[in-house]
């Protein structure tokens, strides 16, 4: 039965350029021959647990899974049970309600402090850098915090929300770079006391808050890598919490990871183990939220910077491993590596995108000037 179950897995290989125990740097080694019943049976869930499980290694995973996209095997593949039970729930219910809004943060963000550093720039910017002219990590980051700050038009003395504020790095750089004051808000009680530290002195402001829960004028909102966790059932909700507190000449920036096609699930193997609940938006999605509430005066995709910026991650994390396997296993590590190739892989292939959108509520008089 196992080898009917490798010959359907070569059908589904063929034509993508990765083959089953080849010797090319894209193929798959199998460890374990249970491999094939449960691709076939469980989809991209049971591919990645496989690989965290050691069933399979590949010596570039973020390449393989770039030449999956491309040749999309993955419409190829019987929905699985999980994945047909995530599409059902997602319209039924709404799973990024006010009662979840702490999940992600205790399942993602509140893990280890001590991952993130390892991980992450200096500054621990957990988005996407900017490398147009950068040539390393920590400048990609400071590029892409400059382009914000500039984006937005700010000045010192403004005051800035930050939504989805992480350790605060743009509250941080905004602080300091341009006189700001910030205020950051985030599910996350790490981020919180980490970034607290961080920018102890500064005129940053931290809050364990939901966006929902805001009501207050501010002259420009930021909201960097959050919107993924917000779902499409929310997204009107936070179109219209960002318009209530904006001021009226003030200018929104959304930077989000977004989808070539509109969705109401994710892959099931990052909602299982990496962000729970999450949700890439569409173009579609988000103008139809936004739609009567903002004018769009710039939509800015550099999705192609996130693959380096991942990349860049997993060099990092690589390089650290052995001052974090005390506090994280091997099981753990593998997962880790899965979830960085694969998101690189995931770009590269175009599949996915990063949109700067700014955002004004009546329209910058005389024109909005682009700015990259």
């Amino acid at each position: 039965m196992s080898t009917s179950f490798k010959a359907q897995v070569e059908r589904l290989l063929d034509g993508t350029g990765v083959s089953l125990n080849g010797s090319g740097p894209c193929d798959v080694r199998v460890r374990d021959e249970r491999l094939y019943a449960r691709i076939l049976a469980d989809g991209s869930l049971g591919f990645g647990e496989a690989y965290m499980d050691g069933w399979w290694d590949c010596d570039h995973l973020d390449e393989m899974v770039t030449r999956f996209l491309r040749f999309n095997i993955q419409a190829k593949l019987k929905p699985s049970v999980i994945l047909l039970r995530n599409a059902l729930l997602a319209r039924l219910m709404n799973r990024q309600r006010t009662s979840r809004a702490y999940r992600i943060g205790e399942a993602h963000y509140d893990i280890g402090n001590d991952l993130y550093q390892a991980m992450l720039d200096r500054r621990l910017t957990y988005t996407c850098g900017y490398w147009e002219a950068a040539t390393n990590l920590n400048g990609a980051q400071e590029a892409k915090l400059d382009l914000t700050c500039r984006k937005i038009g700010l000045t010192a003395g403004q005051r800035v929300l930050d939504i989805g504020c992480g350790w605060g790095s743009f509250a941080k750089f905004a602080a300091e770079r341009y006189g700001a004051r910030v205020v950051g808000i985030t599910v996350s009680k790490e981020q919180v006391k980490l970034g607290t530290e961080l920018c102890r002195g500064l005129p940053v402001e931290f809050r364990l808050q939901d966006y929902r829960d805001l009501n207050e004028p501010f002259d420009h909102i930021v909201s960097l890598g959050m919107f993924e966790h917000v779902g499409v059932k929310n997204y009107r909700i936070y179109f219209d919490v960002v318009r209530r507190c904006l001021k009226d000449d003030g200018l929104f920036l959304l930077h989000t990871i977004g989808g070539s096609t509109s969705a109401h699930t994710t892959d099931p193997w990052i909602d299982k183990y990496i962000f729970p609940d999450s949700l890439l938006p569409s173009v579609s999605q988000i103008a139809k939220a936004s739609e009567g509430l903002f004018v769009m005066e710039d939509w800015h995709n550099f999705g192609p910077d996130y693959d380096k910026t991942l990349m860049a991650w997993h060099a990092n994390v690589e390089r650290n491993w052995e001052s974090l396997k005390t506090r994280y296993d091997e099981r753990f590590h593998r997962m880790w590596r899965y979830y960085l190739l694969s998101c690189a892989g995931s770009f590269r292939a175009r599949q996915n995108h990063l949109w700067q959108i700014v955002y004004s509520k009546h329209g910058v008089p005389g024109g909005y000037a682009l700015i990259r």
